[in-house]
């Protein structure tokens, strides 16, 4: 129906599946296209039916939810996935969010989350922690905060250039981080020069080894 935001479920639990059935049913913003049981079927069914919204349980057998979402984002982009989970690792959850989920809502929070979690995330929004948050580096940011140590220390460094460290640990280039933050690779280089100055060392390996073995970043 027009307006309506078509949803698959792809989660090996029938509980869970049945409890989400059971409480979008009722919701006419919200149209069911189907439900599968495994990571392949969550691709095989997504390019097929094309959903805007894909409810994606991480622990499916088959193939993994990290995995199953690589593949998905890599030939059809334009659904946006929200995972399903009984619990997950901050770790985990700023993996899901680098390759392209949307957010998490986990499955004791269902009742209360589940929909304005679609809701936020097909309108473009990213939903974490019973929350929405409106941008991913923002997302990524508290979470790596929350998973940093807390003996980590901070070494001078502004958000900003921390910023740019996890970029730089994820393997992006000058004109990759440029990009990402709408600034000029020149600007990217002075923050690197002043990250190096303040850190010690002297080229990209040594930064994001620094950075992991420090706890700047998460891996």
């Amino acid at each position: 129906m027009p307006g309506t935001i078509k949803t698959l479920i792809a989660d090996s639990h029938p509980a869970v599946r049945a409890e989400v059935l059971k409480l979008l049913q009722g919701n006419h913003g919200i149209q069911i296209a189907g439900e599968v049981a495994d990571g392949d079927q969550a691709i095989t069914e997504t390019l097929d039916l094309q959903p805007d919204i894909l409810l994606l349980d991480l622990t499916m057998p088959r193939l993994p939810g990290l995995e199953a979402m690589r593949a998905i984002i890599s030939v059809y982009p334009g659904t946006r996935i929200l995972l399903l989970n009984r619990a997950i690792r901050a770790q985990h959850i700023i993996e899901a969010l680098q390759i392209g989920a949307r957010g998490i809502v986990l499955n004791d929070r269902l009742a209360d989350d589940l929909a304005p979690a679609i809701a936020c995330v097909s309108d473009g929004g990213y939903w974490l922690g019973e929350e929405r948050v409106d941008g991913l580096v923002e997302a990524l940011h508290r979470l790596v905060r929350e998973q940093a140590s807390p003996e980590a220390k901070n070494y001078g460094l502004t958000r900003r250039e921390v910023e740019v460290i996890r970029r730089i640990v994820d393997g992006c280039s000058n004109r990759d981080i440029a990009g990402q933050f709408g600034l000029s690779e020149e600007t990217v280089k002075r923050h690197l020069s002043n990250i190096f100055d303040k850190l010690g060392v002297s080229t990209r390996l040594e930064l994001a080894l620094f950075a992991l073995a420090n706890h700047l970043v998460t891996p």
